[in-house]
């Protein structure tokens, strides 16, 4: 709920703003279909966001997150299948690429401890983070006579509305204990809210723009980024397996983008 709670009157302040500075004549209509897609992707993101937590209490969590990163693979995979997609062979081998290095950067310096556990949970993972991404692009697609960046703002808005409503009607009834918890860490709460709404923001407008295997390879150099805070500011050693890595995920990204 600390990801939602604050973004949602966040994402109330921007869908206005947008409106005032980037006013339109065309009205909104939402329809079941929309509804559905919604509604489907706040579930799975709720899912995919607890099994992610799950992995921290993994002996082998590095692992885990590496294996939930392939849900750019499983997201290509799923489009094609099943919503009738087109990705070329040059995105689908940028895909691959982009799996690879996110997982042999992940699978850090030991891989003895790794654990069928850690293995579905962290598939898990990625599998409802992919679904997410593909039913937000799905609902997108159901506004199509407004522009890309106010399709993402009232999927962003909705979908955020409808976790915090699920999450707050949870936690109301079987857990008081950690609503007061958050009260008590507010500003921690409306941090980590603030960063998933800018986070979200990001993802929703891009994804209404272009495929979602695209975005989300593309999306894979925010590895890049942590791996360099870590050993410019925590000081930190990469190991060759994670400068090789960086080396694919920034090999991926050029085909994505080229495909």
């Amino acid at each position: 709920l600390a990801r939602f709670i604050f973004a949602l009157p966040l994402a109330l302040i921007y869908i206005s703003c947008l409106y005032h500075f980037q006013p339109i004549t065309e009205a909104v209509h939402f329809n079941l279909r929309f509804a559905i897609y919604v509604l489907i992707a706040a579930l799975s993101q709720i899912a995919a966001t607890a099994l992610m937590v799950q992995l921290f209490k993994q002996k082998n969590y590095a692992i885990g997150v590496g294996l939930a990163k392939s849900e750019a693979v499983l997201a290509a995979i799923i489009a094609v299948v099943f919503l009738s997609d087109h990705l070329s062979l040059l995105g689908w081998f940028g895909v691959a690429v982009g799996g690879f290095a996110v997982f042999l950067m992940s699978k850090g310096r030991d891989f003895s401890d790794f654990s069928v556990q850690t293995l579905c949970i962290g598939i898990g993972s990625g599998l409802c983070f992919a679904i997410t991404s593909l039913l937000v692009r799905e609902a997108s697609l159901e506004l199509d006579n407004l522009p890309f960046i106010h399709r993402a703002a009232w999927v962003l808005l909705m979908v955020i509305g409808t976790q915090c409503f699920l999450l707050l009607m949870y936690l109301g009834i079987f857990r008081r204990a950690t609503l007061w918890a958050m009260w008590q860490r507010i500003g921690l709460t409306f941090r980590v809210s603030l960063c998933s709404f800018l986070a979200s923001l990001g993802w929703f407008s891009a994804m209404s723009m272009q495929s979602v295997p695209i975005v989300k390879t593309l999306g894979q150099v925010e590895i890049i980024f942590s791996m360099l805070i870590s050993a410019y500011f925590f000081k930190e050693k990469l190991a060759r397996a994670e400068h090789l890595g960086i080396v694919l995920v920034v090999i991926a990204a050029f085909l994505v983008i080229w495909a």
